[in-house]
């Protein structure tokens, strides 16, 4: 065995490692989760939100129907709402997000909206439902299945930091595990660390402390 090939085995086995203990990175643009009383309030009684195209978590969609935001200093329109419907409205936001429309939403984790600001929706036919709380900026955060929650040694809950591949390739800390039968193992960042670390299609992460 010549030591070009012996460099083409370890090679692999590497790949095949690394592909192993590693996940994929997704931005995850602003976007708009509704509950059932507010899709009707914008959309009409019993609308039922169309969806355009799936995401990669299980059940999620991206829908036909778009909105506007409105905050105290702009607006931004063309806004993104997903599917299906949930429990209560939020909506989340990049850090230039939040300064263009003059709000100032903690850093949350999906779901966890006490004490969180509010902000108004229009729909193209101009209809508007002012929300009084639900604005985040998600913390970053890795979907994870079971299987793979016990490949990485890490449970739900559990804060890490994820390294990156890519030429600017950097380290994400306070990264949260949320472990479920109903994921599909992903890292979601929003637009501001996606142009951070020049994230593109098939960029992986690794975790690098627990």
């Amino acid at each position: 065995m010549t030591t070009d090939n012996l460099n083409d085995i370890v090679e692999a086995i590497v790949a095949e490692l690394r592909e192993k203990t590693s996940f994929e990175i997704e931005a995850s643009a602003r976007h708009i989760h509704l509950d059932q009383p507010t899709i009707d309030a914008l959309f009409g009684t019993g609308h039922q939100l169309t969806a355009k195209r799936p995401l990669s978590q299980p059940g999620q969609f991206v829908s036909e129907e778009r909105l506007t935001l409105v905050g105290p200093n702009g607006k931004i329109a063309n806004v993104a709402v997903l599917g299906p419907a949930r429990k209560q409205s939020q909506v989340e936001l990049s850090m230039t997000d939040a300064r263009t429309l003059g709000v100032t939403p903690p850093l949350r984790e999906s779901g966890h909206l006490d004490q969180t600001p509010g902000i108004t929706l229009v729909s193209d036919q101009g209809k508007s439902v002012g929300i009084e709380s639900g604005v985040i900026v998600a913390q970053r955060h890795v979907h994870m299945t079971p299987s793979d929650a016990k490949l990485y040694g890490v449970k739900n809950g559990d804060v890490v930091d994820v390294k990156t591949t890519g030429d600017r390739g950097l380290i994400f800390g306070n990264v949260v595990i949320r472990v479920s039968d109903r994921f599909a193992t992903r890292m979601h960042v929003d637009f501001d660390e996606a142009n951070a670390c020049g994230l593109k299609k098939g960029m992986r992460g690794t975790i690098y402390k627990k």
